[in-house]
């Protein structure tokens, strides 16, 4: 593959598609059907399911676990360890006892808008999307749709405010959300968090 850099170690599916400028380091795994963009970082350990994909420029850290059917949009950053998962009511058996196989059960997958970030051993449970530009704690556990530039914490995950594209927590002075290091200013639209124009725009 051009311009992609996989070490040794690494499991890379022959099928998978890894975008130029990519990088999968150690002990990480790529399966069947995986689609990568331009610029990604696979750290060490960690799991790529079949025919998840990922735009470009993102990130998932050491030993997260990003299994099928997942949608990553672009510059999405996965923390250390953290999971996604696919199946809402897993069991290992069948209610007659039997083995589970893969058609017993039907994949359930977590959506990932731009920017967003999912922060060290969080845990999302699919089927949720999680919404542009939203920032998730760490340890955290998702089980509700996010909506963008959401600032969640806790078990269950609970929003406790906003934050800007840049990551910085948002301050509401008189229903007006500011973000104190750019000056930047934003309003919550019918529970959307919208940008203000400029003062002198």
């Amino acid at each position: 593959m051009k311009d992609v850099w996989i070490v040794d170690t690494a499991d890379v599916a022959d099928d998978a598609k890894i975008g130029p400028g990519s990088s999968i380091w150690h002990l990480a795994q790529v399966r069947e059907g995986a689609s990568l963009g331009a610029n990604c970082v696979v750290g060490r350990g960690a799991y790529i399911g079949t025919g998840v994909s990922l735009g470009d420029n993102c990130k998932v850290q050491n030993y997260a676990l990003v299994y099928e059917p997942a949608k990553l949009a672009d510059g999405v950053f996965i923390g250390p360890a953290v999971v996604l998962t696919n199946d809402h009511r897993p069991r290992a058996v069948n209610p007659d006892g039997t083995v589970k196989s893969a058609d017993d059960w039907h994949a359930v997958g977590v959506t990932i808008d731009e920017g967003a970030a999912i922060g060290a051993r969080a845990v999302c449970v699919a089927p949720i999307t999680i919404g542009a530009w939203a920032m998730i704690a760490a340890g955290a556990v998702v089980t509700k749709d996010v909506p963008a530039h959401a600032l969640m914490v806790g078990v269950p995950a609970r929003q406790v405010g906003w934050v800007s594209r840049a990551g910085n927590p948002l301050v509401e002075e008189d229903g007006v959300f500011l973000d104190p290091k750019s000056g930047q200013e934003f309003a919550v639209i019918e529970g959307e968090l919208t940008q203000l124009a400029a003062k002198g725009e």
